[in-house]
């Protein structure tokens, strides 16, 4: 299939696929106005319409640059829950899953001058359905850009299995690009992996600097993670907080070192913090709904904040939101929690293009 396009692969999970092709697309669309994207297969997925599944970012993709694809053609294949289970059950045929992509990527690549496919996971994702990323790419005869996580040693290992995949299939690795990387290791990493890379002789596409902002959940991801919708503040479900601090010390103490940008995290008895928070919230209230709040409260325990405490925290308009576990199991839920980029959160994607656009180099691309 002569098709003039990319597949975007990954070493593996949470290395920033959906940040990458956000910049990808908007840098892609200077030069070609008629882009076309799709993500042949889909794991994480919303419901649109009348009942249909649809892969989250193809959502966010086609809403943000106006793409005039279907949903069903830029998603065509959803493994949804069970769908393992059906497949070795033989109630799903890989051939008619193969036929559907094939005939979605045909009807977008017609349309467009050129073409960006999302891969999910890791490489070797899909493989339970014969339907893994390489195996895609081969049969829609795209070569494969792959992302990973920025470092030298630990990281082209886990490139030098993803290209065994690649060579297993024939399928050519075009490019790599690192994200996340750390600004005072930039100049030693790119340096060192450009040499390891060398003996593929395949170039070293982008280096994405690392984002504190693009990393720092918003009170909706902690929704979502803790299964409890906000307390109060509803206007800030978008609202990110430069740190996140746990309170189990004195009011005095607390006092000493609390300023504003943080979400705090405390048990829901500690009616002291609680009120200081709401009060210092009040003194220097947003201007506006646009503006973020300069604090957040992520209440713990096994008893919820009483109805005056939520009295409270509603006079001063603070994004509060109770999560039934202990404290500690909060915080160890939150430092593995991975954020990702939600349509309505426009400013975290507006600074991924920014950042990831401006650090790619596109000409590796432009040359099909």
């Amino acid at each position: 299939m002569d098709s003039k396009g990319i597949f975007i692969g990954a070493t593996g999970q949470h290395v920033g696929k959906t940040t990458i092709c956000l910049g990808m697309i908007s840098g892609l669309k200077k030069n070609f106005p008629k882009l076309g994207f799709m993500k042949p297969v889909g794991q994480q997925h919303l419901t649109v319409k009348k009942n249909l599944l649809v892969d989250k970012d193809v959502v966010l993709f086609k809403e943000t640059f106006k793409l005039p694809f279907s949903y069903q053609k830029m998603s065509p294949v959803i493994f949804s829950s069970g769908f393992t289970r059906d497949f070795l059950d033989e109630k799903i045929d890989s051939k008619k899953l193969e036929e559907k992509i094939l005939k979605s990527f045909k009807s977008i690549s017609k349309k467009s001058d050129y073409t960006v496919v999302e891969g999910t996971g890791h490489l070797a994702v899909g493989s339970i359905a014969h339907l893994n990323n390489v195996r895609i790419a081969s049969m829609l005869g795209l070569e494969i850009v792959l992302i990973a996580t920025g470092g030298i040693g630990s990281t082209f290992d886990e490139l030098a299995l993803c290209k065994s995949l690649c060579d297993s299939m024939n399928v050519k690795l075009k490019g790599v690009i690192l994200n996340r990387v750390l600004p005072n290791k930039k100049d030693l990493i790119v340096g060192y992996m450009k040499k390891a890379l060398a003996r593929w002789d395949c170039p070293l596409i982008g280096c994405i600097p690392y984002s504190r902002f693009l990393s720092t959940p918003t009170m909706k991801d902690f929704e979502v993670l803790f299964k409890a919708p906000l307390l109060t503040g509803e206007n800030y479900h978008f609202c990110h907080f430069e740190t996140i601090r746990l309170v189990a010390t004195s009011l005095e103490t607390f006092k000493e070192v609390c300023f504003p940008g943080q979400l705090l995290v405390t048990p829901a008895t500690r009616d002291d913090i609680i009120l200081a928070v709401a009060e210092m919230q009040r003194h220097h209230p947003p201007k506006n709904a646009s503006e973020p709040s300069d604090y957040g409260l992520i209440l713990t325990g096994r008893h919820p904040p009483s109805p005056k405490i939520i009295k409270e925290l509603q006079k001063a308009d603070l994004p509060a939101l109770y999560a039934p576990v202990s404290t500690y199991d909060a915080m160890t839920m939150i430092a593995s929690f991975t954020a990702k980029i939600r349509i309505e959160d426009n400013s975290k994607v507006q600074k991924a293009i920014e950042i990831v656009e401006k650090h790619l180099d596109f000409s590796y691309l432009l040359n099909n």
